[in-house]
């Protein structure tokens, strides 16, 4: 066999000598009924229920990896040191471990309720901080990227699950390269609804003063008009007055 071929077999026995259980687990993304199933820095996986019951004392890890590093990752190297700091990954480290927990974390059976879910890539505050290496920052890229759980006692490792399949996350949508058309619709559907709309908006600006000005109109009209006052001119009769005629003696 090649030195290729021999190293993951090394690997393996060495595993054996520390008496590494192997668990028939294999890591999966959450529900997809949950949304944000995947981003552009996060991916959400399942709990590992009732998987790590035969260690309730452990310390469990999830271990994040890119595909080329799966075939030579080496259990024995702790969690925290540099070699496994998320800080360098994937730049001078080809794996990090991160979201440490126990058993009673990961309880067997689930309750109604529970959250049975692990958002990796969450942490913001301690991207750059060298004292956090375990932290469980943004991923930096789409990836792709593997994952397995792996039990620590102490310094030894004891347990550990298969690797997942390569997870990718989503690539952020550069501005020029959204579509002008949007839903569907072509350019020219676009340009004509437009016009329509800019018509539509003159003609009810033009319906708009026509009512004003008929408004005006009418108030002006009102104002000048008065009806005519009904005159009444009352006959006198004038009565001649006669001169009386001297009383006669």
């Amino acid at each position: 066999l090649g030195t290729h071929a021999m190293l993951p077999l090394l690997l393996l026995l060495l595993a054996t000598a520390h008496g590494l259980v192997q668990i028939d687990y294999t890591p999966a993304l959450a529900s997809s009924e949950l949304g944000g199933l995947v981003t552009t820095s996060t991916f959400t996986l399942k709990q590992p229920r009732c998987i790590f019951r035969e260690h309730e004392t452990a310390i469990i890890w999830l271990v994040v990896a890119i595909p080329e590093a799966v075939s030579s990752f080496n259990n024995s190297v702790e969690p925290g040191t540099p070699e496994r700091a998320f800080q360098e990954f994937p730049n001078s480290t080809s794996a990090y471990m991160t979201l440490n927990t126990t058993f009673l974390n990961y309880p067997c059976p689930e309750s109604t309720g529970d959250i049975t879910v692990l958002r990796v890539g969450s942490e913001t505050n301690c991207i750059k901080d060298e004292m956090r290496p375990t932290c469980n920052g943004p991923l930096p890229s789409p990836g792709p990227y593997r994952v397995k759980f792996l039990a620590f006692e102490g310094s030894e490792p004891v347990a550990e699950t298969n690797w997942s399949e390569d997870i990718t996350l989503g690539t952020a949508q550069s501005p020029s390269s959204i579509s002008a058309t949007g839903s569907g619709h072509s350019a020219g559907m676009i340009t004509l609804t437009t016009i329509l709309s800019i018509l539509f908006a003159i003609l009810l600006a033009a319906l708009l003063a026509m009512l004003i000005f008929w408004s005006s109109d009418a108030c002006g009209s009102s104002g000048t008009f008065s009806k005519s006052e009904s005159v009444s001119v009352r006959r006198y009769n004038t009565h001649h007055v006669y001169d009386q005629p001297a009383a006669r003696l």
